[in-house]
């Protein structure tokens, strides 16, 4: 019952702050047209102003990010294309990223790192706790599942360490160096500036989302092993 209860309570926390961030992106998404730029039109500029020349731009059909490996800003089409405020503020956010890559900033430099290596440790944690039933039940060795079972919880586990690590970097990438750079250049109207920053806070509440789901999958697998 309470196994039952913290899952719904961490459900709720994990799924609220998602449809706030879905919301906040939706919203500012409109009007289609306020700039006179468009995202991947901002964040080139912004890069040419730092003589970030070889950082390139390109469309993703999967989520707004840098990548410090290919060094590319990547956006999505909508945004990529997008002259709304949505559009141009996400840009100027991942740009904000490839400005820490250039200067090495660490917090971003141990992300990358963390994310690499934490991949395949949560794959490996998943089939640890599918497999400990079945090692429960060839060796009748309650300790083999428990020591199989805590392994592949601490392995899940990595993903929440990792989302709440990126929150730092995220917000630098944000407030630290993509908003001081949005009013340097003049691609942020002066009147936009408070919606922006909802909009860059929204974009850190991402990694808070990702990071409850990821107790949430905990949260199930130990109901399922409790059974």
């Amino acid at each position: 019952m309470h196994i039952a209860l913290i899952i719904i309570l961490v459900l709720a926390a994990a799924v609220i702050p998602g449809l706030w961030v879905k919301r906040v992106m939706a919203r500012y998404h409109v009007p289609e047209n306020r700039y006179g730029h468009s995202g991947g039109e901002t964040a080139r500029k912004l890069l040419d102003a730092l003589n970030l020349d070889q950082v390139r731009t390109e469309i993703t059909p999967g989520g707004d990010h840098y990548d410090p490996m290919e060094k590319v800003v990547r956006l999505t089409e909508q945004n990529f294309h997008g002259k709304s405020l949505t559009a141009v503020t996400i840009a100027a956010h991942e740009v904000g990223h490839a400005i820490q890559d250039a200067e090495a900033f660490a917090p971003l430099i141990w992300r990358t790192r963390l994310v690499k290596w934490v991949g395949p440790v949560e794959k490996t944690g998943a089939v640890l706790m599918m497999a400990s039933p079945l090692i429960l039940g060839i060796t009748r060795l309650p300790l083999a599942g428990l020591l199989m079972a805590f392994g592949g919880l601490l392995t899940l586990g990595s993903a929440v360490v990792i989302h709440l690590l990126t929150l730092p970097t995220e917000f630098d990438a944000s407030f630290g160096r993509a908003l001081p750079l949005m009013k340097q250049q003049g691609v942020l109207y002066p009147s936009d500036e408070v919606h922006a920053r909802r909009l860059l806070r929204a974009a850190a509440m991402t990694y808070v989302s990702a990071s409850l789901m990821s107790l949430l999958n905990i949260a199930r697998w130990w109901a399922i092993l409790r059974r």
